[in-house]
This record gives C-alpha cells, sequence and structure tokens, in this order.
C-alpha cells in the first residue's frame, strides 16, 4: 500500500542586512524589497520558525 502525504507549512525566515543611515520608514521599506527583489537576500536567509498548517493522507491501494 503507498500513501500520499500532503504537508501545508508557513515557513518564518529572518535574515540580517545593513540599511543605509538616514532613510526614512518608505525608504528603508523600498530598499529591503529591492535588495529582496534582486535575489541578494535570498543566500542570507535563515529558516527562523516552521509552522505546520495541516498533514493529508490519501491512501493509494
Amino acid at each position: 500500500m503507498k500513501a500520499i502525504v500532503t504537508v501545508v507549512e508557513k515557513i518564518s525566515s529572518e535574515a540580517h542586512i545593513d540599511i543605509p543611515e538616514g532613510l526614512a520608514e518608505p525608504g528603508i521599506k523600498q530598499h529591503v524589497v529591492d535588495h529582496y527583489n534582486s535575489g541578494e537576500m535570498l543566500p542570507l536567509l535563515n529558516i527562523f520558525h516552521v509552522n505546520f498548517e495541516s498533514i493529508g493522507l490519501l491512501f493509494d491501494f
């Protein structure tokens, strides 16, 4: 017998990045978004927390 397992999870990641001095809140948000969209942040992201939303099981006879 085989089973198909479906896992839905919510993953929280964190990265520590440098923010230029003197930016107001909108500028900080834009800096973070630009840094993420460029792909530069991806190697810095570390899984911080995982919440399992659901686990489903379907039997395949």
